[in-house]
This record gives C-alpha cells, structure tokens and sequence, in this order.
C-alpha cells in the first residue's frame, strides 16, 4: 500500500545516570519552547487490592509542595511554564512545558520532589478530599459515572484491571495513612523506576548537564519489580443490568484482546476504526444514521499494557429494545469476523491512522509522552516504526483477529437502564 505521508523520524540521544534514572533528548531548535516529562512506572494494576487509588492520590500529592519548594506551582509560573499530570493504571506522567531558555527551572522542580516530597499530615488530608470529591462527582453523581466501577469487576476476575485508576472505593483514600504513601512513594517513585525525556530548543549537552546536576545526586532507590497474577481465559458469557437516573439506556459490551505489546493488538486498533471512526464507519453508517437505533455509538480498545479490553459501547434510541440494539451490534461483529474488510476500506481507516501519527509528531509535548512511553516498552526507537505495522496489516489478520475476539463466551455485556423519572 502506498502511503499517503513520509512519516518523519523522530531523532533523539540517550543517556542513563549512575542512579538508573533513563534519559531521552529530542533536539528541535525550531521552537523556542521546551517539554520535561517524566513518566513513572508505576499505576492503579501496582496498588494493594485493599489499598487501591494510591496511584492516582500520588499524582494530587506531587504537587503539594516539596521539602524545599512549598508551593510547586509559584516559581514555573513566574518563568512561563505550565504543567501537568495524569494517572493511568499502567503509568503515572508528570509534565512541564516553558520557554526553553528557562528549563532549568523544570529540573529543579522534578528533581526536588523526586528527591523530596513533602509528606505531612496537612498535605495529604488536603489531596485526599480533592480526590475523595473527584471521585463522587466524576464517578458516582455523574449519568454513567459508575460504569468503570461496574464493568472492569466483570471483565476482570483476578488482574489489577478489576478497579479503576480513581480506585475500588471511597474508603480506600479515605483510609489513607501517611505510612502508607510515604512506603508507596518509596517503592515507585525514584531514579530506578523513571524516564526523563527532555524535548524542544535544547542541546544534548546542556540535557546532560542539568541532568547529572539536578537528578545525579538522587539515590537509586530499589528497582521495582512487577510480579501480577495473569488474568485467565474467560470461558462464558457475563452479564448484568443496572439502573439509575440518566438520560438513555446505554449498553456495553466489552471483550478480552491482547495487550499493547501481544500479537493482533495493532489489528484489533484497526478494527475500532473500522467500526467506529468518523461518519462514514461501519456502526455509525448502519445503526445511527440507516437504521436509526442508536443516537450514539462508539468501539474502542483501552490501550492497556497488559491484558486488552476492547468495547462497544451504545445508546439506543428511544423505544428500541435492548435486545434489538444488542442483536444490531453483535451482527456488525459477525461481519467483520466472516467477511473481509474491503480493501478501500482498510487503506482509508490506515490512512487515517497514519495522519493522526504525523499531526501528533508536530506536538513536542506529544512527542516527549511518546517517546517516554516506548522506552518503557523497551526501545524508544519503536515509536519510529509505528506506522509500518499498523500498515501491514492484511484484511486476513484483521479477519482472524475478530473471529479469536467477538465471541459470545468473552463477552461481559453491561446493560444500563434509564429509570423513568
């Protein structure tokens, strides 16, 4: 297949400090800003079932306030910086972007709280209320908030998937004793456990500099080693209903497939653009727009390191049954698992892909994520041959992939009702 882009290489050095700390720097002197992003290897899958949205309160407490910086946000914003973070339940990533001439500030920051993090009882039962909030508006008084909390449980019997990265429940933070974080941030978050990749108008000189001046003197801590029970093959079909006050009832069916790293995951990628990318995608063309039975539907993979879930997930319209909406999408998925993709069909959905690769490679920041991500897969060089695999794929493997995932007997099917007002 031709493509449409010449994807561009994104070129980057590497160097690993004494203490372990990996370090990845993209040059690009087009800009006048710079990225320092680090990811921490480290999720909600790494928590004590009955300790669980540590990870998660983790990244609130990072920017409470270091030993000798109490007020992380004051010194980036006075040289034009901005951050951020998020939590996953594979990673945790801390990132600032400010004009380049001011990174050092950035180094000072993260290295001071890799090193330093202030831990007092004000602090965290700060952070804990803002979650404990978050985690009653987002989860439990929101139309659909809850759905995670129900459906990860039934996909899940024994992998740390089964909670949510906001965690199981609201005791778990409740309970959050300042033991507990201090022994959590002990265990994940130092040199050993990080990547660092600094990106934009900065010389791999100056990166190693600031790097061995600000991270070099940080003790190594002990390497993290993940040992999690493997999630069995599911044999039958699962199913539950629930009911709240929300608008439409929403229905979701998720199914097992290969982790991020596994054979037939880029396939199965593909597959959820098939279905449902864009207008001119299989379920929106059928089921909202011809048969009108859905107002909205949507098919997804999680992109989870270990083991996948892919989900479909609909509204059907007002007064069609949940057995008629259900039948609909079930057919969508015999189809693909019987016929094969035509071919103008799969170079559109492929060229789609490849385009969101390239526009996503314009973003420093979107680059430094990246790049920090695929060194943690094992080789930051992967992210530079992306495209190629999602571009290999064959209608065959697409076919093979489908027939090994959309069976009844790896299904967990959530119905949820709207209960009339």
């Amino acid at each position: 297949m031709l493509s449409v882009f010449r994807y561009y290489m994104v070129k980057f050095n590497r160097f690993i400090l004494a203490n372990g700390l990996r370090v990845i720097v993209h040059e690009d002197h087009t800009t006048p800003m710079a990225v320092l992003n680090i990811l921490y290897d480290v999720g909600a899958r790494d928590e004590d079932p009955e300790k669980t949205g540590f990870a998660h309160l983790f990244e609130h407490l990072m920017f409470g306030g270091s030993v000798n910086i109490p007020q992380y946000d004051e010194p980036l914003q006075r040289v034009g910086g901005e951050n951020n973070a998020f939590t996953t339940n594979d990673i945790t990533n801390y990132y600032i972007t400010l004009p380049a001439e001011n990174i050092e500030t950035a180094f000072w920051l993260e290295s001071d709280r890799m090193l330093n993090l202030a831990f007092s009882e004000k602090s965290l039962e700060v952070q804990r209320n803002v979650v404990i909030e978050e985690f009653k508006q987002r989860y439990l008084n929101q139309p659909y908030g809850d759905v995670w909390l129900k459906l990860r449980p039934m996909v899940y019997k024994k992998h740390p998937y089964r909670w949510a990265t906001i965690g199981k429940e609201v005791k778990h933070i409740e309970d959050a004793r300042i033991e507990d974080v201090k022994a959590f941030f002990k265990q994940h978050y130092n040199p050993q456990n990080a990547i660092m990749v600094v990106g934009g108008n900065i010389s791999i000189e100056r990166a190693k500099e600031l790097a061995e001046k600000w991270f070099g003197p940080i003790p190594a801590g002990e390497k993290y080693h993940r040992e999690l029970p493997k999630e069995p093959m599911q044999t039958e079909a699962r199913r539950e209903t629930t009911s709240a006050k929300v608008p439409l009832n929403d229905l979701y069916i998720a199914f097992h497939m290969p982790g991020r790293l596994e054979a037939g995951y880029y396939e199965l990628d593909l597959v959820s653009d098939i279905l449902s990318r864009g207008n001119s995608s299989r379920l929106y063309r059928n089921l909202v727009k011809d048969k009108q039975l859905f107002s909205e539907i949507h098919a997804y993979n999680m992109g989870s390191f270990d083991s996948g879930m892919f989900v479909v997930e609909g509204k059907p319209i007002e007064g069609v049954s949940i057995e008629t909406a259900e039948a609909a999408i079930w057919e969508e998925l015999e189809k693909i698992k019987t016929e094969p993709v035509p071919d103008n069909e799969l170079t559109k959905v492929k060229n789609k892909t490849e385009s969101t690769m390239v526009f996503s490679e314009m973003s420093l920041l979107d680059k430094a994520m990246n790049l920090a991500t695929f060194e943690l897969f094992g080789d930051a060089d992967m992210l530079n041959h992306e495209t190629e695999k999602y571009l290999a794929i064959t209608e065959q493997q697409i076919q093979e992939q489908a027939q090994q995932v959309f069976r009844k007997e790896n299904s967990s099917t959530l119905v949820y009702l709207a209960e009339s007002h």
